[in-house]
This record gives C-alpha cells, sequence and structure tokens, in this order.
C-alpha cells in the first residue's frame, strides 16, 4: 500500500496530466481535452499552486470551482459586516437626543437701550422682529405696554413697544410689541416658534424699517 505522501503527489500528477471528465492524456500547455473537448484546468497559474496545496493536505480536490465560491462567500460575508456595522451606527445615532436650546434674541446692529419690557428699538436701525401685538394707537400705550411686561415675566427676551408710524415697513397708527431684534427673517423664525409656546400664539414675523 503506498505511503499517504506517495499516493497525495501521484493525485497531485493526474490531475495536472489526465482531463478530470474522460481521463485522456493532456500536455501541460493543452487548454482543452482533444477526446471531449473539455476546458482543461490550467497548471501554471496560482490556481494550480492552491490545487496542489489542497491535495496535499487533505488528498482530494473537489474543483477549482472551490476557489470562485470561496471568493464570493468572502465577499457577501464582508458585505454583510459592514451592513451590520452601519446599521449600528445608525441605532446608535437615532438613539442620540439632542436638545436644542430656545433662541435667544441677537441684535442686528446694537443692543438697544432698556430693561426687558421696555426695550427701546435702536434708533435709524432695521430688522426683523417677533410681534406679540398690534394695537390701535388711539386707545393708548396701557395694554401693550402690560403685554410687554406679561411677556418679559415669561422669559422672552428684548421686548418693548413701538409706535408703527415711526417705521416705513409697519402700517401706521399702532403701538407694537415685539420681542428680539434679528437680523435675518430666519432667526426671527425660529424665535417664533419658542414665543408661541410660551403663551403668544397669534405671535408672527415682522419687517421693521426706519
Amino acid at each position: 500500500m503506498a505511503a499517504p505522501g506517495h499516493a497525495r503527489t501521484l493525485a497531485i500528477a493526474t490531475a495536472e496530466a489526465l482531463c478530470p471528465r474522460c481521463s485522456a492524456r493532456r500536455s501541460p500547455s493543452q487548454a482543452y481535452c482533444l477526446e471531449c473537448g473539455l476546458r482543461l484546468p490550467v497548471t501554471g497559474s496560482a490556481v494550480a499552486a492552491l490545487r496542489r496545496g489542497w491535495i496535499r493536505s487533505i488528498g482530494w480536490y473537489p474543483g477549482d470551482w472551490v476557489w470562485l465560491s470561496l471568493a464570493a462567500f468572502l465577499v457577501a460575508a464582508g458585505g454583510a459586516a459592514a451592513a451590520i456595522s452601519v446599521n449600528r451606527h445608525h441605532a446608535a445615532a437615532a438613539a442620540t437626543t439632542f436638545v436644542t436650546p430656545a433662541p435667544h434674541a441677537v441684535a442686528a446692529t446694537t443692543t438697544p437701550a432698556g430693561p426687558n419690557g421696555e426695550t427701546a428699538w435702536p434708533a435709524g436701525q432695521g430688522g426683523f422682529t417677533v410681534v406679540l401685538l398690534s394695537a390701535p394707537a388711539p386707545n393708548g400705550q396701557g395694554h401693550p405696554e402690560a403685554v410687554a411686561r406679561r411677556a418679559a415675566r415669561a422669559g422672552l427676551q428684548q421686548v418693548g413697544v413701538l409706535d408703527s408710524s415711526n417705521y416705513s415697513s409697519l402700517h401706521p397708527g399702532y403701538y407694537i410689541v415685539f420681542a428680539g431684534i434679528y437680523g435675518g427673517d430666519s432667526d426671527a423664525a425660529t424665535a417664533l416658534e419658542t414665543v408661541r409656546a410660551r403663551g403668544f400664539g397669534g405671535a408672527y414675523v415682522a419687517r421693521v424699517s426706519p
């Protein structure tokens, strides 16, 4: 009985000297079997070296197709691992809670004078604001000033009362209770949500131009 090493060497020689389909003899450079037409396994490539190593280690060989299947499996496994990693990252990101602080009023140019509730709009300056109340001027300033004080107590910033007749962008004849002085309408629109949440559901954004 042949030793295992000799038998495996013989198996390697047989695999590279015979057609695996009809067992007809072949040369190392032959691409197709002259008897059955089968495309023959190559004998001088990396695949051939892997074939020999397989036979030496195990004693049999399933065919060159095994390497293509193994490569496809590794690609699929790598893709699955990458997908799992991405899904875990997205799940962790989704679980993170971000708390956005309430927007603070930002002066369009200079900070106006006066305590909160009595803030004076900067003279000669334009910008955007959130209007809390628009009251006819003939009715007096008493009610607008009371609303301004209530807004200040509610935590709104830069609250004051202005006379719309002094500003070209506003309809004349009203006392306007405003909250915040902003350089852009997007900032004022962001602040509008906070203003409404503080109890001034009818508030709206307006442009203030000298």
